[in-house]
């Protein structure tokens, strides 16, 4: 499992295998976020999989599934109201990790700057500079 961290509680990752969840919760983490459509591309492994090893491993597993480069406000905001509303570390994963990264910058749980959440981003393997006008209108 290939884990990026863009600050100290929220990690994004490609997609993942289900027994891949197994021991998350002693490194930190409390939930999981699943940005991907059920059935998005063939191989990938169904939705209720995921749920219940994530549960299995004793963490919350929500789904807010954004697809064709589109970030409605409603997923904006579930996105946001998980972080802020889980105690211990999140993490969200899609094919590759951008939708994740995305809606983290947009949702920008932590009030920083336009510069900042695309500083993070880039650190952790994800060019956001193109939202640089939608992340400062939503500011």
């Amino acid at each position: 499992m290939e884990l990026r961290n863009i600050d100290a509680t929220l990690a994004v990752a490609p997609q993942m295998a289900p027994e891949e969840l197994a021991g998350l919760a002693d490194q930190g983490f409390a939930a999981v976020i699943c940005n991907r459509p059920d059935g998005e591309e063939p191989g990938q492994p169904p939705l209720e999989d995921m749920r219940r090893a994530a549960q299995e491993a004793g963490l919350a597993f929500h789904h807010i599934p954004v697809a064709g480069g589109v970030f409605p406000p409603a997923a904006v905001d579930a996105f946001a109201a998980i972080r802020r509303g889980t105690q211990g570390k999140v993490l969200a994963y899609c094919r590759t990790g951008t939708r994740a990264a995305t809606l983290d910058a947009l949702a920008n749980v932590g009030g920083l700057s336009v510069e900042d959440r695309i500083a993070n981003a880039k650190a952790a393997g994800y060019d956001l500079s193109a939202l640089a006008d939608r992340m400062a209108a939503s500011n």
